[in-house]
């Protein structure tokens, strides 16, 4: 493989690369960090990249439907948020709408009910005005990544 590294310490690079990729789902940008770190060089890099991908260790349609729903169910994020955060990884347009199409809708308009419902009745005591109430509300969800058209919607239904 390449100048630079000896089979051995390639072989070493591939059985730690492959343990780090089956412990959770990684995007190609994390792992590309971790083998540099390996000291490893591009073309090595490359080619364990490559490898990876046909081992089906590495997958970045499989890593975004993973994330995006983690993300939605643990975190409470939006799908705006999310997206967000699956770009900075340098996953693809594609990718990201695949992971996004894997929230089920009415399990979404729910979680934004819900957080709504919460976070009305937290800023009640302070805020009795019902415009001042949705107002905070809605920067709250929009914050949280939740599509400002959807959150309206819903803050309305509640009327």
């Amino acid at each position: 493989m390449g100048s630079g590294h000896s089979s051995e310490e390639i072989a070493q690079a591939k059985q730690k690369i492959a343990s780090y990729c089956a412990y959770q789902e990684r995007c190609q940008q994390e792992v590309r960090d971790k083998l540099y770190s390996y000291g490893l060089f591009s073309n090595e890099v490359e080619e364990l990249i490559a490898w990876l991908i046909t081992e089906n260790f590495l997958n970045e349609e499989r890593f975004a439907i993973t994330f995006a729903g983690g993300k939605f169910r643990v975190k409470r994020w939006g799908k705006l948020k999310i997206s967000q955060a699956l770009q900075l990884k340098d996953i693809s347009a594609y990718c990201i709408r695949k992971g996004l199409s894997e929230i089920d809708n009415n399990e979404y308009q729910k979680a934004i009910s819900d957080l709504a419902i919460k976070k009305m009745n937290e800023l009640q005591p302070k805020y009795s005005n019902s415009y001042q109430l949705k107002d905070k509300t809605s920067r709250f969800l929009i914050n949280r990544g939740f599509e400002p058209d959807l959150v309206w919607e819903v803050l309305k239904s509640m009327d």
